[in-house]
């Protein structure tokens, strides 16, 4: 008997927030190698135009489902929104590529944990969603091992410069998350990322052009992957968003720093210290303690 078969006597399947828990995985580790990617590219090129050409190939890479759904498929019910969602996702997204290309990459994605915060009290107050004890405790958790990660960096001049730009667009980009949770109710993830590749594409372009070099063939290969990774992960966690509440998907973000060291070791030599060790294992006891919770839940 097949222990998953919902047909069948004694059946169990993974509750919705355990599947949204595993795409938001999927997609914040697609997002950390699509981040490792544009780190390169944006201490090559000008991070703006670096920003514009991701989603150029954002958008490239959909062709092919643009075409065999045919373009009448990517009408969106909600137009307003969706570009609210560009024009404040565009916004994070500059100040985000503007630091990448001066900082380490798991203090990058360290400082995007901040957004959880955000988004939580987002979730409670727009979205009202009922934001659990546990839930907050978790996100706290988190942040604490976030900041035991950071502490020795924030010094406010070099890089803590880029630091505090980096932190500043945390809220930005938690504004953009809560828009497409409520988006999720009125359009598929495919739409909704479609059409966060054009306004971010259209929006940017001005800002492009004034830093603009023509890239070399590996650049253009390399913006390419960054267009696949980035849109793959949008995909993943626009379905997570789609399955459960954002305030209990937000903790498993926290799982990105993870990726983001071993990438940052394996791609730039970036070796974690002692307190992103530390505060890596504050992060993964949290992750995994919320993900228990839910589970009993179901």
């Amino acid at each position: 008997m097949n222990a998953t078969d919902p047909g069948k006597p004694g059946a169990r399947q993974f509750a919705p927030v355990l599947r949204g828990m595993a795409w938001m995985a999927v997609g914040g580790l697609t997002l950390c190698t699509m981040n490792g990617v544009m780190r390169i590219l944006t201490q090559q090129l000008d991070p703006l135009q670096s920003q514009f050409l991701r989603y150029v190939f954002g958008l490239a890479v959909m062709l092919p489902m643009i075409l065999r759904d045919g373009i009448a498929a990517y009408r969106p019910n909600n137009p307003r929104g969706l570009w609210w969602r560009g024009a404040v996702h565009t916004a994070g997204l500059g100040l985000f590529f503007l630091a990448l290309p001066h900082l380490p990459l798991a203090d990058v994605t360290a400082m995007q944990f901040t957004s959880p915060i955000f988004v939580l009290v987002g979730a409670a107050l727009v979205l009202r969603e009922k934001v659990s004890a546990a839930r907050w405790l978790a996100a706290g958790v988190g942040l604490a091992g976030v900041l035991i990660v950071l502490g020795p960096h924030l010094t406010g001049a070099g890089s803590g410069w880029w630091s505090l730009v980096m932190l500043a667009a945390s809220p930005l980009f938690a504004a953009s998350f809560l828009i497409n949770k409520a988006l999720t109710r009125h359009d598929s993830p495919s739409v909704i990322v479609f059409w966060q590749n054009v306004a971010v594409m259209l929006l940017t372009l001005p800002f492009a052009l004034p830093g603009w070099r023509d890239p070399t063939g590996l650049q253009w290969a390399l913006f390419l992957l960054c267009g696949l990774l980035g849109t793959v992960a949008h995909l993943c966690m626009t379905r997570a968003f789609s399955l459960g509440d954002i305030s209990a998907l937000q903790p498993i973000r926290f799982l990105d720093l993870i990726w983001a060291a071993l990438l940052g070791l394996a791609l730039f030599g970036d070796t974690p210290s002692p307190t992103a060790l530390l505060g890596g294992a504050v992060i993964v006891a949290a992750t995994f303690w919320i993900a228990r919770r839910e589970s009993a839940r179901g």
